[in-house]
């Protein structure tokens, strides 16, 4: 796009240098709208199909959402809309003319959340992503008022110090220089992620590309995670979720932690509860790993809080309202639908480090059921190992094994 080969860089000069260093903070915005209106022109000027008319539908019914608010609140109304739309809510359309436009389509009950988002799925370009290369960079953009290059350069400076990277004053006062004047090289009118990039590795990283890939990873993309207000809507299993949360100062967090668990505790035992519950609902917020130390008392997680993982805890609301109940009715039917022996076997594995009691039982009648009913020696074989580390875990956890240690008798017996 016009000599770019690069769409973040057309971006960085048409938009986001579009009134800088004027103090004009809406001129991005208005580049946009221009932006838009031209493309709508085009898009008209074309054969009319479903998307263009489906769009006309949809900005009617936001004229009258912001002609409601606009009634309910006497300050200024801001709407967050995709800038295609920007347009057409600028344009002066009768009320009459909108609900002409809605009137007769079918009408479907929602329930809407919010759901918190980071800087890393920002970046991805499928399923959930927006495909925004640079996010952190685009953020720090947003979010100064003056000097970016300047506070940007500073903000690479204190990473790479924290990393006991000797970067001083003078390395920062260097790269501004440096970024500005590559910036006149190349035509540009003002310095973008490019030469700030550039000439971070010549200046901070002396040339290499190993710190450079630091900063990229920790601040031109980051592990920023949005927050949703508390009295946000949200589904009940989200609410006891968070309830949990707080009571066990386990915070979600998007960068990737390990946490040690001393099964001992009280506090721990059931942050390790609450992880292996979400893990029956689908809900991967921490994945065990290899324990630095020996015993069964102790649990090392690595945890990461991913924003589709919100969802999925809105889809696990199907199974309860809370995560206790979620998980016992999704054990129970998991058992149900097992294919294996081994597969059950696991599950009751899985519950009873849960501390799922009340789907325990049924999982066990269950694996008794297979188990008697089963004669290959391979797949009684393969169900022991899961229930010889399920009789281990009820010891540090004080649940009852005695069903457990029936079951594995006799599959032990029988191999």
């Amino acid at each position: 796009a016009a000599g770019h080969d690069d769409p973040e860089r057309w971006w960085e000069d048409v938009i986001e240098h579009r009134g800088a260093g004027r103090g004009d903070v809406f001129a991005p915005f208005t580049a946009l709208e221009e932006a838009m209106a031209a493309l709508r022109e085009t898009e008209a000027d074309g054969e009319e199909g479903g998307a263009l008319d489906r769009d006309l539908v949809r900005e009617a019914h936001m004229r009258l959402q912001v002609r409601a608010a606009r009634r309910e609140f006497d300050r200024g109304v801001a709407v967050v809309c995709g800038a295609w739309h920007v347009p057409a809510l600028r344009r002066k359309a009768a009320v009459a003319a909108d609900r002409a436009l809605l009137k007769g389509l079918p009408r479907t009950k929602v329930d809407m959340t919010w759901v918190p988002w980071t800087h890393r799925r920002l970046s991805r370009a499928g399923g959930y992503g927006a495909g925004i290369e640079s996010p952190g960079w685009y953020g720090h953009l947003f979010a100064v008022a003056d000097r970016p290059v300047e506070r940007w350069l500073t903000r690479v400076a204190g990473l790479l110090r924290e990393e006991d990277r000797v970067v001083s004053p003078a390395h920062v006062i260097e790269a501004a220089r440096l970024a500005e004047a590559l910036a006149v090289l190349r035509g540009r009118p003002l310095p973008g992620l490019s030469e700030t990039t550039d000439a971070v590795r010549a200046v901070l990283c002396d040339g290499s590309d190993v710190p450079l890939a630091l900063v990229h990873d920790r601040l031109v993309v980051g592990d920023v995670l949005g927050e949703v207000p508390a009295e946000a809507p949200a589904v009940p299993l989200q609410r006891d979720l968070t309830r949990i949360q707080r009571r066990l100062r386990l915070k979600p967090e998007a960068p990737e932690r390990e946490l040690e668990l001393d099964l001992r505790k009280e506090t721990d035992a059931a942050r390790s509860r609450l992880l292996h519950r979400l893990r029956l609902l689908g809900v991967g917020w921490g994945e065990p790993v290899a324990s630095r130390s020996t015993g069964t008392f102790r649990e090392t997680w690595r945890l990461r809080w991913e924003p589709e993982l919100s969802v999925r805890v809105a889809e696990a609301g199907v199974w309860g309202t809370t995560v206790l109940s979620a998980a016992t009715a999704r054990a129970e039917a998991d058992a149900v639908t097992a294919q294996g022996l081994a597969e059950v076997t696991a599950l009751a594995e899985r519950c009873l480090l849960a501390e799922l009691p009340d789907a325990l039982s049924p999982v066990m009648r269950i694996l008794a059921d297979r188990a008697a009913l089963d004669t290959d020696v391979g797949h009684l074989a393969e169900a022991l190992p899961a229930l010889v580390r399920a009789l281990r875990y009820g010891d540090v956890r004080g649940t009852d094994t005695g069903a457990l240690a029936e079951v594995a008798a006799g599959l032990a017996e029988r191999v």
